[in-house]
């Protein structure tokens, strides 16, 4: 992982109590290697005693109480100020505000939340009650993606805690704060570092080229490579490339129209494109994927251009029809 502060992904927390969860978010961002920082500590409440512990750290505080405003307002207001910072994640440590749907959609994919049960078990509030009442053998915490229906995005990690024959609601609870800790810094720092990680860059090519119509998987040269039309007959349409001929990049091998394309391509936005050892001399294009800044939709764009390149018009009619829909 990175050291430098400009390599890391910036963090903007919302809380709105005593921010336990936001300073262990906060220490962890100083140890050696960690893969974000935090820009940012926001909050609801005039009163939260997270944002003292934010301000003898340093780190940058915003507040806009809640009370007397509409959702949408206040949800812009949290939102100006997490973009001003220049926070390209949000994570929610105890802010105990619903947002709305479409901050929720803007932040799609960038905004992480901890909640106090083993998800999907116990959505909502009293988590710790509910676990002890059900007879569970444990209770725990889950960080995980927000989306717009509550505790329901897809969970990033677990920490289990055993539940002991005479535990309340409050000595459950004592110790999953523990363990959230331990939990929220690893699952954050992992999450916006993913980015950079060969095999989760590799996993998202592969679904989007095998969503295409038939489409297969064949290794060439020691690289995934994927093919359109039949396994006996099919032709390559796109590579994936992890740092191979001694090249920096983990990337995206496309087919362009030919080599002036490509040229083209790479002389207006070289951070993005680049000519591939070896195929490039066909016209092949290079497009850079470990960057935080990766626009899956352009990939995806890509590879559906380069499919058609060489798919068998059965193919292409079943996804020109799919599109009409």
């Amino acid at each position: 992982m990175p050291d430098a502060g400009s390599d890391r992904a910036k963090v903007a927390i919302f809380i709105s109590g005593s921010g336990t969860n936001m300073g262990a978010l906060l220490y962890a961002s100083r140890q050696p290697g960690s893969a974000y920082e935090v820009v940012l500590v926001a909050s609801n409440n005039p009163d939260a005693g997270g944002l003292k512990l934010a301000e003898a750290e340093g780190v940058p505080t915003f507040v806009q109480p809640h009370k007397g405003m509409a959702r949408a307002d206040h949800d812009a207001a949290m939102e100006q100020a997490a973009r001003k910072a220049g926070a390209e994640y949000i994570a929610l440590a105890g802010y105990m505000r619903i947002l709305g749907e479409e901050f929720v959609r803007r932040w799609a994919g960038r905004m992480l939340n901890i909640h106090p049960s083993l998800l999907p078990r116990y959505k909502g509030l009293d988590t710790h009650a509910r676990a002890i009442a059900a007879g569970d053998s444990h209770g725990g915490a889950s960080v995980h993606i927000v989306t717009p229906e509550l505790d329901d995005g897809e969970v990033l990690g677990q920490a289990k805690v055993a539940i002991l024959p005479d535990d309340t609601a409050d000595s459950l609870a004592a110790r999953v704060l523990l363990a959230e800790h331990q939990l929220y810094p690893r699952a954050l720092g992992a999450y916006v570092s993913r980015g950079s990680d060969p095999d989760h860059l590799l996993e998202r090519v592969r679904r989007l080229a095998l969503a295409l119509p038939q489409t297969h998987e064949r290794e060439s040269h020691g690289a995934p490579g994927w093919r359109a039309g039949s396994e006996k007959s099919g032709k390559y349409f796109a590579y994936f490339s992890d740092c191979h001929h001694g090249e920096p990049h983990v990337a995206l091998l496309a087919k362009t129209s030919g080599t002036d394309e490509m040229t083209a391509l790479i002389e207006r936005d070289p951070e993005t494109f680049y000519r591939p050892a070896y195929y490039g001399a066909s016209g092949w294009v290079g497009i850079v994927l470990n960057r935080r800044d990766t626009d899956w939709s352009q990939v995806e764009h890509w590879l559906e251009r380069s499919w058609r390149a060489v798919a068998p018009k059965s193919a292409t009619k079943l996804l020109d029809a799919a599109d009409e829909f």
